[in-house]
């Protein structure tokens, strides 16, 4: 299997289950390793550096983008930027491994355009706004402003569904992990 321009995005509003699937992929398919996002906000409790995200101030995160050391970034609010390392690739690509990235859909949309038929790019459905709303609510990592934003942003990503390879409706997540178990395997025999 030639795994050089292999790599997985998962795409889709905050909350949708993103992060909960790539990790299950993870733990369950060995060829992957999660890439991990830099970004300006400031670490939640009980995250870490490295782990979580790459925590950069906006002045370190601007100067990587005047570098050209970004495969994708976005500034998604005022002031906070999220976006993927082309080093981070590397280091995964240089332990024999394919990478998982959880993105935004404008990140994700970038990233498609530049890998093409090479990467699986899948669109994580909460399978509604309310839905969405109620995990937001039950994460406790944010106020009521806060998730309110993220719910107006959520309804604007969601027409970008049809725009990637796969959408997986995680509405049911034991339902939505077998599933995707099938699709990544069969990008892999490509």
């Amino acid at each position: 299997m030639n795994i050089d321009n292999k790599l997985v995005v998962f795409c889709g509003p905050s909350g949708a289950g993103k992060s909960t699937i790539a990790q299950k992929i993870i733990r369950e398919i060995p060829y992957f390793e999660f890439s991990v996002s830099a970004t300006t906000r400031k670490p939640r409790n009980g995250e870490q550096e490295g782990v979580h995200y790459y925590y950069l101030e906006i002045d370190e995160f601007e100067a990587k983008i005047a570098n050209n050391e970004f495969l994708e970034y976005e500034q998604v609010y005022e002031g906070l930027y999220y976006g993927t390392l082309k080093a981070e690739l590397e280091r995964i690509r240089n332990k024999g491994k394919i990478p998982i990235l959880d993105l935004d859909v404008k990140g994700a949309s970038h990233l498609k355009e530049a890998y093409g038929s090479d990467g699986l790019f899948v669109f994580v459905h909460p399978g509604s706004i309310d839905i969405l709303a109620e995990r937001l609510k039950k994460r406790g990592t944010e106020d009521d402003r806060s998730i309110e934003k993220r719910i107006r942003r959520a309804s604007f990503e969601l027409e970008y569904a049809n725009k990637f390879d796969y959408v997986l409706h995680n509405d049911i997540l034991e339902r939505a992990d077998k599933e995707i178990a099938e699709v990544i395997t069969n990008y892999l025999k490509k």
